[in-house]
């Protein structure tokens, strides 16, 4: 069932951490494996702009988005705070946050044997093949955009192609995991490849204003990286070239 202007109803659900590593490993140099340093902003992603990027301008329509994560509640606190900052952006434009949990897990070096306690998330994956499920039996869309690039999710996904043959599933991947995820390419209608220049174009703002009428600002990790001056004055003349004639 459409929208009441013929639109196909879009929502899209978003695998939080397997997208944050993802745009992490961005930052990483392609030689050496060490980070940059110069990607971090990435972060700073609107998925809610993000997503009507992605969908049909006239055919289509976003009705609705779901964040899955967790807190990791023994990580610096900076981090958290910056989670934290996160989702409150997110829930301003719209998307609902959906949090899981941690786990703790004994872990063992293979070679030198050597024990810690590590930490799982727990939840999130789960979550996001409830929430399909249920908003497809409750026909909540026409089509669904899953952004992730866990193969774990194929089952659900193949489930709701199945029982719901009108329904169209497309699952949203970062081009540098397309070639890991061929199964879960395969439960679904077809995948979209999501490109650091999709990340680059839908970034919040500095500052974002919250539903209560506050404000938060952009961590200071997520500051994009400066503009050489003659960048600046490159992208000026582009934007305003009979003023820039002038000047000459």
């Amino acid at each position: 069932m459409a929208t009441t202007n013929n639109k196909n109803r879009v929502i899209v659900l978003v695998d939080g951490f397997n997208l944050y590593h993802a745009i992490h490993d961005l930052d990483k140099d392609p030689a050496s494996k060490r980070p940059t340093n110069s990607k971090h902003h990435l972060k700073w992603l609107n998925l809610w702009s993000l997503s009507k990027a992605l969908v049909h301008p006239t055919k289509d329509e976003l009705v609705g988005g779901y964040y899955f994560s967790a807190y990791a509640k023994w990580i610096d606190v900076g981090a958290q705070s910056r989670h934290r900052d996160y989702v409150s952006a997110l829930k301003s434009t719209g998307m609902t946050a959906v949090l899981g949990t941690f786990k703790e897990k004994p872990r063992k070096c293979p070679k030198c044997k050597h024990g810690w306690m590590g930490h799982e998330e727990k939840e999130s994956d789960v979550n996001l093949a409830i929430y399909l499920v249920e908003l497809a039996h409750k026909n909540a869309f026409d089509k669904a955009i899953i952004f992730t690039a866990d193969t774990d999710l194929a089952p659900a996904i193949r489930m709701v192609k199945s029982s719901f043959p009108t329904k169209e599933l497309q699952v949203a991947i970062p081009q540098q995991r397309l070639g890991k995820s061929n199964a879960l390419v395969a439960s679904a209608h077809g995948r979209i490849k999501l490109t650091e220049a999709h990340f680059e174009k839908n970034l919040f703002p500095e500052k974002v204003t919250l539903a209560s009428g506050a404000e938060i600002s952009r961590p200071a990790k997520y500051q994009p990286p400066a503009v050489p001056a003659m960048a600046l004055a490159l992208q000026a003349a582009i934007a305003n070239p009979a003023q820039a004639t002038a000047a000459t």
